[in-house]
């Protein structure tokens, strides 16, 4: 199938799938005419992408990483090695803290904006 299939299947974008590309994330064939051929596993390394993307991890985590990723009747899950536990541990400490951060600017602006 062509980009512009899979972009139709997959919900993403065809600029999206370029991107993935350029990322190492999606290698497609190509056909005599230049053009990238996909195939159906694509379909599902395009939604494992997604997914993690969805979930906060950036290209790189996700390049080394996305071999970890399976698709299956209950959706798409991670097999945790030591590497990726590391990686996601790390995200949701940053997640946290962020959440932490905006706690305290809300009590402040709330603060600012009730009568005195």
């Amino acid at each position: 199938m062509r980009i512009g299939e899979l972009a139709e299947v997959t919900g993403a974008s065809a600029r999206a799938l370029r991107h993935y590309e350029d990322c190492l994330l999606l290698a497609p064939g190509r056909d005599t005419n230049g053009y990238r051929v996909y195939t159906e596993a694509d379909i599902t390394r395009v939604a494992q992408i997604r997914t993690m993307i969805a979930a906060g991890l950036g290209t790189g985590v996700i390049r080394r990483y996305l071999d970890c990723a399976r698709s299956g009747e209950h959706g798409i899950h991670l097999e945790m090695c030591p590497g990726l536990r590391a990686e996601v541990d790390a995200l949701a400490h940053r997640i946290d803290r962020k959440e932490a951060s905006l706690r305290q600017t809300r009590q402040r602006l709330s603060a600012l904006a009730s009568p005195s």
